[in-house]
């Protein structure tokens, strides 16, 4: 049986993206790459992690999409469809990578926390 290829969400420049994909490079682990400049947020695989994560951990509060953002369109996210609708309008004020491991929503771990990821590749190299 193999092992599904985990999805990697991003943008391409961001910094934690380039990290993620360096440790999955350095591991061997391979992935597919979803460029939400260029393919867009997939808006069923947004609903899905929202339902699996919350809808707080996908808003990137601390990047400088959220930053520039007027304190009214800020101010104006409070649920899950506010976030939905601020996130699929602004790709870059979703926090990154979001990864789903076993290529579903269910899955899906959002940044890159190392110790999680260690945890996830050993899990998903036991399958």
């Amino acid at each position: 049986m193999s092992t599904p290829t985990p999805i990697v969400y991003g943008i391409p420049n961001c910094d934690t993206v380039k990290k993620a994909r360096a440790w999955l490079a350095d591991r061997g682990i391979e992935y597919r790459f979803h460029d939400f400049k260029k393919q867009g947020v997939p808006t069923e695989r947004l609903s899905a992690w929202m339902a699996s994560l919350g809808w707080e951990p996908l808003v990137n509060r601390q990047g400088t999409t959220w930053r520039k953002l007027a304190p009214q369109a800020q101010a104006a996210v409070q649920d899950a469809p506010s976030a939905a609708a601020l996130l699929q309008a602004q790709p870059s004020a979703i926090k990154r990578p979001v990864v789903e491991w076993t290529g579903t929503p269910e899955s899906a771990t959002v940044g890159f926390q190392e110790a999680q990821w260690n945890e996830r590749a050993q899990a998903a190299s036991k399958r």
